[in-house]
């Protein structure tokens, strides 16, 4: 079953526009399946084949020769000398446009490497496992409870979201061998593998908290260092996502680390033992997963439609808290604080309330209590509570 990605309709502008296009994400989230649908007329190969793989490596010209006009190239990273051959072809006919499209799952190089070679020449999307709105082709989710307990023990990738009868969690077990056995060892230093993964369990459990790196480090017996450079790995990996303290002229009163969470709750929820929905919604994780659904959530919105997310996260010393600050055009912010509450109230929404006055000069827009109530209402001046799906169709206007 092909659920339509909110993305392939940026496809044909894009193609329009520039000779060449990449698609990246991490891998198991529809790249290559949402680019043989959309685009049936392009010759497609995978570099993942060795006997490709060789004739790309030995002679590149023959190789692109044999692709024809328009072609569809997948794993880009496996073979990334071509790039400078297809450079020469773009430069021969700049007129030609949507003539290369590329996928692949490993960022850090694959984007240095296309920047390097096709800076002007060439578009770039990232494609992230299904958004709640994609999810909700493959079942009917009414109200913000459903759609957030059916969808984060499932989690989001592709594969698991439309085969109801695969083993979710020998499915993750298997994502994470494959992530740390053929991604992370073949193109990365990390170390051990066992300290890895027991790393990304952490980082699960403590999801949507605040990243103390020194706490890592003594807790897995590794240095700070090691920590930053596992944690660079994974976000080019788009496995997590780092979202920065918010500056301003409050200065020390700022706490300046950055908060982790998943792209994927299936992921996190696996890693962190979360195992069934009573667990998640009331066990010791379930405020923290529902926050993490929420971030996750509105950076799959903007990725969908080309866009990067202004998101941060504000934290003083004498307690004001705002989970997401969404920064808009004009510098325009929007405040919102993530609670897994059905019941929204006005003390669930003090920090909002805090963030407006202190905030004044910089006219934030009215703040959001994101919670699970279904539908909007005002609960103080200022303020006004919102169910997850309402907040994702006034996301989506927004964009």
């Amino acid at each position: 079953m092909y659920i339509q990605r909110t993305i392939e309709k940026l496809l044909p502008g894009i193609l329009a526009t520039f000779p060449c296009l990449a698609v990246t994400g991490p891998r198991q989230s529809g790249k290559s399946t949402l680019l043989r649908h959309a685009l049936p007329e392009y010759h497609y190969v995978t570099l993942d084949d060795p006997a490709v793989l060789e004739l790309a490596h030995s002679d590149p010209v023959y190789f692109l020769d044999s692709l024809g006009d328009r072609c569809i190239i997948d794993e880009i990273q496996l073979a990334p000398g071509i790039l400078s051959y297809v450079k020469m072809r773009v430069d021969e006919d700049r007129s030609r446009n949507g003539r290369f499209v590329f996928t692949g799952s490993q960022q850090f190089g694959m984007i240095r490497n296309l920047g390097d070679s096709l800076a002007g020449r060439i578009a770039l999307l990232d494609l992230l496992p299904f958004a709640a709105e994609e999810m909700q082709q493959t079942v009917a989710l009414t109200g913000g409870l459903e759609l957030f307990a059916s969808s984060i023990l499932p989690g989001a990738y592709p594969q698991i979201a439309t085969t109801t009868e695969l083993d979710r969690r020998l499915w993750y077990s298997s994502y994470i061998q494959t992530y740390l056995e053929r991604d992370i060892r073949s193109l990365y230093d990390i170390g051990s593998l066992r300290e890895f993964h027991r790393f990304m369990q952490l980082l699960a459990i403590r999801c949507s908290q605040i990243l103390n790196m020194s706490s890592f480090a003594t807790d897995l017996g590794v240095s700070v260092t090691t920590i930053k450079r596992w944690l660079s790995v994974l976000e080019a990996g788009r496995i997590i996502y780092v979202l920065p303290p918010h500056f301003n002229n409050l200065g020390k009163r700022i706490t300046k680390m950055p908060k982790v969470y998943f792209l994927d709750t299936g992921l996190a929820c696996h890693l962190a033992g979360v195992r069934d929905r009573e667990q998640l919604l009331e066990g010791p994780m379930a405020g923290a997963l529902f926050e993490n659904y929420c971030l996750q959530e509105t950076v799959k919105m903007y990725a969908n439609r080309g866009e990067q997310p202004r998101l941060s996260y504000l934290r003083t010393n004498n307690g004001l808290e705002v989970d997401m600050i969404i920064e808009g055009e004009n510098m325009r912010v929007l405040p919102v604080e993530i609670k897994l509450s059905r019941t929204p109230t006005a003390a669930l929404a003090s920090g909002l309330t805090r963030y407006a006055s202190l905030f004044a000069e910089t006219t934030p827009e009215d703040g959001l209590l994101l919670c699970l109530a279904d539908g909007e209402q005002p609960i103080s001046r200022g303020v006004t509570a919102i169910g997850v799906e309402e907040y994702l169709r006034m996301l989506q206007l927004r964009l």
